[in-house]
């Protein structure tokens, strides 16, 4: 655990807590985000991010400053996985553009919480449980083969349990009204599809952080560190799936390298867990040789992706080349 002063947790409250009414005065307006605008948001958080890495380094310790990263990096990399589910949804309930960052909005703020006490858990699991991390490397290395098998679990938006308790609870209305989540008609409170759509994006979150906490845990055991990296990594959810959002298929080596990524972090839970219980002999992976590994893996798996189109985008452009 690292010597981590309290002010510094006010700093990371505050500096979360004004970037985020900071975005929701610049979203106020529903409107469709471009590209361009995407960019620049996800400058910002990333940029807050790095900045906040930066004070970590400074303040805590070089050590703490590289779990940081690594965690950071980490979480941002298996967020991917995330965009592709909101587009799925997205599609389904057949979102008008306009509305998508008012429900991403929410559905950061709920991850936001959700990853908290699910971090706080896992932490004070782990500090008493040493053993629950080769049960932790179990769920990782499975998540591996149903990636590399192609045997991820399908989501269905609307047969969502969230979503499914949304309806029974109350009736939701077949149209949308602007970005609101509640009408009434015939003076009953009915929910909008919109209400439907937060649902299901919580849902999803939560199914994703049964990969994610048990990796993070894996790099830190420490609850300011894998909590602040998360956050900065979810806050920048929203602006990235705008920013990729039509280009998401054409990164089609990055669920490969993902694979691999979670394989070496289950790989480093196992040699964690076998040094703390039964051997200081067995070698554990270092912070430093982490984060050099997810970011070569990242790196390649992007350069090849770009080096090596999907083959229907190969074959299409022979075709369009021979039309000329």
């Amino acid at each position: 655990m690292h010597d981590v002063p309290y002010w510094l947790w006010l700093v990371f409250a505050a500096t979360v807590l004004v970037s985020l009414a900071v975005d929701l005065l610049a979203h106020r307006e529903a409107h469709v985000i471009g590209f361009r605008e995407a960019a620049a948001w996800s400058c910002v958080w990333v940029g807050l991010a790095l900045l906040f890495g930066g004070v970590v380094f400074v303040v805590v310790g070089t050590q703490a400053g590289v779990e940081y990263s690594t965690a950071w990096l980490l979480e941002k990399s298996l967020s991917v996985d995330n965009l592709f589910v909101f587009a799925l949804i997205f599609a389904y309930f057949k979102v008008p553009r306009a509305y998508q960052h008012r429900v991403l909005f929410l559905g950061v703020l709920g991850a936001l919480v959700f990853r908290g006490i699910f971090l706080a858990a896992g932490v004070a699991v782990v500090s008493r449980f040493t053993a629950v991390l080769f049960a932790f490397a179990a769920i990782l290395f499975y998540s591996t083969y149903k990636i590399l098998k192609g045997e991820e679990e399908s989501f269905d938006p609307g047969r969502s349990l969230a979503v499914r308790l949304l309806r029974r609870i109350v009736p939701v209305t077949d149209d949308y009204a602007g970005t609101k989540f509640f009408v009434k008609e015939a003076g009953k409170r009915l929910a909008t599809p919109l209400l439907a759509v937060v649902a299901a994006i919580e849902a999803a979150d939560l199914v994703f952080a049964v990969d994610s906490v048990p990796a993070v845990l894996a790099v830190s055991s420490d609850a300011f560190i894998v909590y602040t990296s998360n956050a900065f990594a979810i806050l920048g959810l929203r602006a990235l799936y705008f920013m990729l959002a039509g280009l998401l298929d054409r990164f089609h080596y990055l669920s490969k390298g993902l694979a691999l990524i979670l394989s070496f972090i289950g790989l480093k839970l196992i040699l964690q867990a076998s040094h703390e219980l039964f051997s200081t002999a067995v070698p554990e992976i270092p912070s430093p040789l982490s984060l050099a590994v997810i970011v070569v893996v990242l790196g390649a798996s992007v350069a090849l992706s770009v080096l090596k189109p999907p083959a229907g985008e190969r074959e299409g452009g022979r075709e369009n080349g021979g039309e000329r």
